[in-house]
């Protein structure tokens, strides 16, 4: 199973309001397991980034003045994500900015629904706590020291580990196979070096394995399960 995680940084707070996308952010997940595999792009807005913002996310004028316009990376950003869940903290936000980038360059909508919101989930297994990523992160020990500024592919392998922490566990995804054997549901072969070169002796003896065979056949004969045809 194939699941983006995605965070967007802006300008603002409402794309209606003339508001853009600054940066955007996806972890790719397997099976609830980080391949590593990530997309980012830093966006020019067409647009003034008000100090406010910049003080969120660090992303400045001049920073920006020069990074591509979203039609550019659009292709790029769509092919990454393909058909895959999108996993979001506090997804009505994200969605919404995406969807107007993509309205803008003659591209479809993402629907809602495609969207996992990770507050969500959050708000059925711990009612009453604080749903923001940073108390999220505090709440399960996600270290936070690299975490200055907002930043979209920062807080998207952030609300990563917040996913799996919120449903089961950050050891849920491990899996003892690579992610391509995994993904490709084949069995993975052991090398011969992780082989025993000889059968282990069995640990019960000659003698309490014919008092076994005695019991069994004293107490159980034919009606044992094993012996039914």
């Amino acid at each position: 199973m194939r699941e983006i995680v995605f965070d967007t940084e802006t300008t603002g707070f409402e794309p209606s309001d003339g508001h853009r996308i600054v940066e955007i952010g996806c972890v790719e997940l397997i099976d609830h397991f980080p391949t590593g595999n990530t997309f980012q792009a830093y966006l020019n807005p067409e647009r003034e980034v008000p100090i406010e913002s910049q003080r969120v996310h660090g992303l400045s004028n001049e920073f920006l003045s020069d990074k591509p316009f979203f039609a550019a990376v659009a292709g790029e950003f769509l092919a990454f994500i393909g058909d895959a869940p999108l996993v979001i903290h506090n997804a009505g936000f994200d969605i919404k900015f995406i969807n107007a980038e993509l309205a803008r360059t003659g591209h479809p909508p993402i629907p809602l629904s495609r969207a996992i919101d990770t507050i969500e989930i959050a708000k059925r297994k711990i009612p009453g706590a604080r749903y923001s990523l940073d108390e999220l992160c505090k709440r399960f020990g996600v270290d936070l020291t690299a975490r200055a500024k907002h930043g979209a592919l920062l807080d998207a392998d952030l609300t990563a580990q917040i996913y799996l922490e919120l449903i089961g566990g950050r050891q849920r995804g491990l899996a003892l196979a690579p992610v391509e054997i995994a993904v490709a549901g084949a069995e993975p072969e052991i090398p011969r070096a992780h082989q025993r070169p000889h059968r282990l002796e069995p640990r019960i003896s000659q003698d309490e394995i014919a008092l076994h065979l005695a019991f069994v056949e004293k107490e159980l004969g034919d009606d044992a399960i094993w012996n039914r045809a």
